[in-house]
């Protein structure tokens, strides 16, 4: 099988421009943009060239060294090198090998173009790791010669001056936090070592980038200590002075702090010099020291590769979450921000401003205390007055907005809940009306889909509750006409009034949001109180001023749909249509996704957070090119919030959301205006074009942790097939990405940011509402599970469709968030919880495999469930079943039989002749043991019992493993099952021993019980073990029926089948340490009793045989692995088994939990112990040795009691006082 890569997601390690291309190093790939196309920044080519390497560097072919206009490059990574040739005589580039890749004995750091002794050679200069140089010749494939330095080191960078080998000069940054310079052709010492002319310290960390100007005689180095500094070394090419290899030689000039982590690269132009870091910043100096610059955008924490296009004043940057950018570098850096502030009171104007709105981005509304209405015109910087009227001041609210024919219609609302309508050409054409009984809070514009051009809804509501939609009809010319069409009665609550209001597509249905921050669905027809349509009402209320008032005859519509107190208490700020979905905002810092559905039901999508901090939402700003920009406020701040890129727009320091704003934008840059202290502020942005361009898109900014196929799209309505991958990042966030299968192009559909740490595990599975047809290829639905740190799971269901065949965008993802569960959820509301201990709150879910395959779906209440088993880092298996429909996820059983992290976990079934299909689960641990499941019962127990009808479920208790393969000596990473045969299957595993090991499993029926099955491992004789340096042979072998006395031995008992296990060792060999049991998994009471401190006897009665297998019995209990879920009062971290020890001893007498009856001191001393057991002993808090912790490489720690107040002390304690009470009797 021969496997051909089609597309490449990975840090960017190289930039460098070529013309009007860039290359861009990508793994081992070379991939090539165009800049200069009408089309945007679009990928020409990809190659791989340097096989197992990552690309580190492109160095061009100098002009004067160049035979041809054609360029050469040389590429090289790792310890490999290669020669490209850039052509683009056919119209398309193309990148031609000018031989094959060369690979050297050491890490190459930098490389340089040299002179040779005939116009066909390539010789190249080779900077090593080890401080050494190479000349080579590229097309002879050899080595000419190799100089060491006598400096022993290794090096973090390399940096090459001159042209040929007699002046070449190389200046290594060291491990040593130095700069060492020395010339090939210099002085050697004894061991043939060329001397060091010149040593420069000054870092107080190891150099990663060096830089030289030799115009100026300037050197630059990027250092892990955070800083750049500027040295002044003169003409490098001349003679080094000072030879002697001393310290302290070159001046330091310039030490430049500004990066907030390390400094990756630096660069020095004629006016600026540039570095990038570990930050993900971009920063632009002056050669005064200041910061001209400073560009962020790349998500993560690292900037690695940069590329200066001085002619043009362009920086590229590729960051490590695969992408791109391009910025622009101005002489001067331009203000964000220019604020002017317009003092109202010095202009002679009557009152304080109480309100103001935007027309547009020139025109600005202000309402005043004493009942005026001014315009400001930002272009003439002339105020103007619109009218008066002294019963609208001291309160007032504002409103204005343009009609599609371009008329301009405000309207303001009074504490006496008159409203005043007037078209800004003719203040004078105004329409007034008593609307509300008591003042006016909320005023808004809404347009109605197939509305005609003059025409507005306009929607009110007061202190009473109730929401009236009145028609506002506008023309040049023509006086101003109002209709009522309906009213609508908002829930009962406190502030009774809607914020905003947005007609749906089709005008039959509008959504509004609340104060109380519900989001209301009414119907936009009906019906007046005597049965006729309200249309007909309207016309007679429209004559009539007192008709539509308070006293009206038009009946309060309901609403059909509502999700009550969706963002909180403190209300729902804006409602938006976009995209065929419902937006909705609010102060609790989240914006919403919403459906409705064909019955008239609002449905929550997704719930999302802007940036860190931004707890105040205002509303969604849709742009022309379709992304959606969030307002709100950071603190005091206002903030302009990118969605799609995480980049903040624009900020401004206003105070705060407490105050009239209003807030435009337009292609030129946005207007923000306020109130601040009786003066009007103007912010606009200064948004110079091409500042932020985004050659290509970003994925991950930190470590890719899994990755899923989601599904391929392919029908007629796309242009091409495409593959739909789910990714899942340290960065905690998850990506629906497309790839393109023509051309390799990858786009980011949806990003999904509801994990509070790193996802570890991905699992898909087809959704039981499938979005098309069954055999519609251009459409599907995929249900995307996601776990990994804080023990958090969560589900979400994408709806997925073909892009348009205009090529815009390869498909479309729609993410619908269904549930998600933690372990320690309920653990915020629990009261004194600091008196408590939180079990193991850093559990993580390592692994999760679905079970959908092995479950029949069945058609009725269960037919919507998803089977899910985790493996997690606290030693548990845990199996999840979670309903699709009623977006429930419930924690149905678990076991802690390994003890132990879990890392993998596999699923397969087997369907047997006579009986219901059969599901195993495999698990790995890091203890390398692999144990197999039967979880079929399980499965069928929550089916037949309806388990998601139980409001408080206690997880069950899995039954034993079937077997247990003692696999590898340590932690296994790779875990395969794969069927042969009907009841035959190989289990493959790798783990950290280097080792892989294949198993054959054989599924035979038992004596005991007919009906079940148990794993036969057969002998490993033609399976060998593959460790690290073999090859892998598998040789076909005869199959041979195994009998049933071949079946492995009962595996012997865990020490406990609780978490934490106690290691049994001299100090607690007399079982005065128990395992410490509390009342759950999750958080444990210190007054929790222990178990007993000596194991139950065994039961009277006929010994129980057990299967292969099976767990022995434990503290006379029977523990039956086929009898899973059941009434047993057995298992590893049973119910039953965490209680009080009163509730074991009320069985038969000779199962009680007690030691039996002594005499003497013993004796007395355990009647006395077993008194105070029955009575409910509570035990003092426990010091904590320290906190429990589980992960791959993981140590056990504990809580232990000291000696005095361990219970045989006690014991003890109490006799002694015993017979001192004695003593003084007598």
């Amino acid at each position: 099988m021969q496997c051909e890569s089609v597309s490449l997601l990975s840090p960017i390690t190289a930039l460098q421009f070529v013309g009007d291309f860039l290359l861009s190093g990508e793994g081992a790939s070379i991939n090539l943009y165009t800049l200069n196309s009408g089309n945007g920044y679009d990928r020409k080519l990809s190659c791989s060239v340097l096989r197992n390497y990552c690309v580190h560097g492109i160095k061009p072919c100098w002009s004067a060294l160049a035979q041809t206009d054609v360029p050469l490059l040389a590429v090289f990574g790792g310890k490999g090198l290669i020669v490209l040739e850039l052509n683009t005589s056919a119209g398309e580039p193309k990148l031609l090998e000018m031989g094959p890749l060369r690979e050297l004995h050491d890490w190459i750091w930098d490389l340089q173009w040299l002179k040779g002794d005939c116009e066909s050679a390539m010789y190249f200069g080779l900077a090593l790791g080890h401080n050494s140089v190479v000349l080579c010749d590229y097309k002879a494939g050899r080595t000419l010669r190799e100089v060491h330095c006598d400096v022993k080191c290794i090096l973090y960078s390399a940096c090459f001056v001159g042209r040929s080998w007699a002046e070449l000069v190389l200046v290594s940054g060291t491990v040593f936090n130095q700069l060492v310079l020395w010339r090939m052709e210099g002085p050697t010492n004894e061991d043939g070592r060329v001397r060091a002319d010149r040593r420069i310290s000054g870092h107080s960390g190891v150099i990663f980038s060096i830089h030289y100007m030799e115009k100026n005689g300037l050197l630059a180095s990027a250092s892990d200590d955070r800083s750049v500094r500027l040295w002044k070394v003169g003409n490098l090419r001349q003679d080094l002075k000072g030879g002697d290899g001393g310290t302290g030689s070159a001046p330091c000039l310039l030490q430049l702090y500004g990066h907030q982590s390390r400094v990756w690269s630096v660069q020095l132009l004629d006016s600026h010099i540039v570095s990038v870091g570990e930050d993900s910043a971009c920063i632009v100096w002056s050669y005064n020291g200041d910061i001209v610059d400073s560009f962020r955008g790349h998500r993560g924490r690292s900037v690695r590769a940069m590329a200066v296009n001085e002619d043009k004043g362009w920086v590229v940057t590729g960051g490590a979450d695969s992408g791109i950018r391009l910025w622009r570098i101005l002489e001067k850096k331009p203000q964000d921000v220019t604020v002017t502030q317009l003092k109202f009171d010095e202009t002679g104007k009557v009152g304080k401003p109480k309100a103001l709105a935007l027309v547009d981005t020139a025109l600005i509304l202000v309402t005043t205390d004493a009942g005026s209405i001014y315009s400001y015109c930002l272009a003439s910087g002339q105020w103007k007055l619109l009218l008066e009227d002294p019963s609208y001041q001291s309160y007032n609210v504002l409103a204005v907005t343009r009609l599609l024919n371009g008329c301009v219609v405000c309207v303001v609302g009074n504490i006496a809940g008159r409203v005043l309508i007037f078209p800004l050409h003719d203040p004078g054409e105004r329409a007034e009306d008593w609307v509300h009984r008591g003042k006016v809070h909320s005023l808004g514009w809404a347009c109605r889909e197939g509305q005609s051009a003059d025409k507005c809804g306009l929607f009110s509501s007061g202190a009473d509750g109730v929401m009236v939609w009145r028609e506002v009809s506008c023309v040049a010319g023509r006086p101003l006409s109002v209709a009522e069409k309906c009213r609508y009665l908002l829930p009962l609550c406190r502030h009774r009034w809607h914020t905003s209001v947005a007609f749906l597509a089709g005008g039959q249905l509008l959504v509004c949001g609340d104060r109380r921050g519900s989001v209301l669905l009414y119907s936009c027809a009906g019906r007046a109180r005597d049965g006729r349509p309200l249309g007909a009402d309207a016309e007679s209320a429209a004559g009539n001023p007192g008709g539509g008032g308070p006293s009206g005859r038009l009946e309060c519509r309901e609403p059909v749909s509502a999700l009550p107190g969706l963002h909180g208490k403190l209300g729902v700020t804006s409602v938006l249509l976009h995209g065929g979905s419902v937006y909705s905002t609010g102060r609790d810092g989240f914006y919403r996704q919403l459906e409705v559905e064909e019955g008239g039901r609002l449905r929550l999508l997704r719930s999302q957070r802007a940036c860190r901090g931004m707890d105040w939402i205002e509303r969604l700003v849709p742009t022309p090119g379709g992304k959606l920009l969030v307002l709100g406020f950071h603190a005091t701040d206002f903030v302009v919030w990118d969605a799609e890129t995480g980049e903040t727009v624009l900020r401004v320091a206003c105070g705060g959301g407490h105050r009239s704003w209003a807030y435009g934008g337009c292609p030129a840059g946005g207007l923000f205006a306020y109130l601040k202290a009786g003066a009007v502020v103007v912010c606009r942005e200064n948004a110079a074009s091409g500042w932020r361009t985004v050659v290509k898109e970003g994925v991950h900014g930190r470590e890719l942790t899994c990755v899923r196929l989601v599904g391929r799209l392919a029908g007629p309505s796309a242009r091409r097939p495409a593959t739909i991958l789910a990714t899942g990042s340290e960065d905690t966030t998850l990506s629906v990405l497309a790839v393109d299968e023509g051309s390799g192009h990858v786009s980011k559909l949806a990003t999904i940011g509801d994990h509070l740490s790193s996802v570890r595990t991905v699992a898909v599975a087809r959704s039981r509402r499938p979005a098309g047809g069954d055999h519609d290829c251009s459409a599907c639905s995929a249900v995307l599970f996601s776990a990994g740190g804080r023990a958090q799971l969560g589900c979400c269901r994408l709806l997925l469709a073909a892009g348009r065949t205009d090529g815009s965008a390869p498909a479309t993802c729609r993410v619908e968030h269904l549930a998600s569960h933690r372990l320690a959820e309920d653990w915020d509301r629990v009261k004194n919880r600091h008196r408590r201990l939180k079990m193991d709150p850093e559990t993580r879910y390592m692994s999760i495999v679905l079970m959908d395959d092995g479950v029949d779906s069945g058609t009725g209440s269960n037919s919507s469930w998803h089977f899910l088993a985790a493996a997690c880092s606290d030693g548990a298996v845990r199996l999840f079943v979670i309903d699709e429909c009623q977006k429930i996820i419930l924690l149905l059983a678990e076991s802690f039989y390994h003890q132990r992290c879990v890392l993998k976990l596999e699923t397969f079934t087997y369907q047997p002749a006579t009986r219901g299909r059969k599901v195993f689960l495999c698990s790995a641990a890091t203890d390398g043991r692999i144990a197999i499941w039967d979880i079929s019962r399980t499965i069928e127990r929550a089916k037949v019992t309806n388990i998601l009808l139980e409001r408080a479920h206690q997880p069950w208790e899995l039954a034993a493993p079937r077997l247990v393969l003692k696999a590898h000596q340590c932690g296994v990473n790779g875990l395969h099952v794969r069927a042969l045969d009907p009841g035959r299957y190989l289990l493959a595993s790798g783990g950290d021993d280097n080792a892989i090991r294949v198993w054959e499993r054989t599924l035979i029926k038992t004596q005991e019980e007919m009906d079940g099955f148990c794993p036969q491992k057969l002998k490993k004789n033609f399976l060998p073990s593959i460790s690290k340096g073999a090859e892998f042979s598998f040789e076909r072998a005869t199959r041979k029926k195994a009998p049933l006395s071949d079946c492995p031995k009962p595996l012997k008992p865990p020490p406990s089948q609780t978490a934490p296990c106690v290691k049994k060792s001299k100090r607690n060999a007399n079982q005065d340490i128990t395992p410490w049991v509390g009342n759950s998994l999750l958080d444990t009471s210190f007054g929790a009793i222990p178990q007993s401190l000596e194991p139950f006897p065994h039961p009277a009665g006929p010994p129980h045989h057990l299967l292969c297998g099976a767990v022995q019995p434990r503290y006379g209990i029977s523990l039956d692995p086929m009898a899973e879920g059941g009434n047993h009062h057995g298992g590893a971290g049973s119910k039953t088994a965490r209680q009080c020890p009163r509730a074991v001893s009320e069985g038969p007498a000779e199962t009680k939990a007690f030691p039996a009856q002594g005499s003497g001191k013993d004796g007395w001393c355990r009647r006395r112990l077993r008194d105070k057991l029955r009575g409910g002993i509570r035990l003092p808090p426990v010091p904590s040795i320290s906190t429990l912790s589980f992960s791959r490489n993981f140590t056990f720690s504990f809580f232990e009691l000291s000696q005095h107040q361990s219970q045989q002390h006690r014991a003890h304690g109490t006799h002694a006082a015993y017979l001192l009470m004695k003593q003084f009797q007598y």
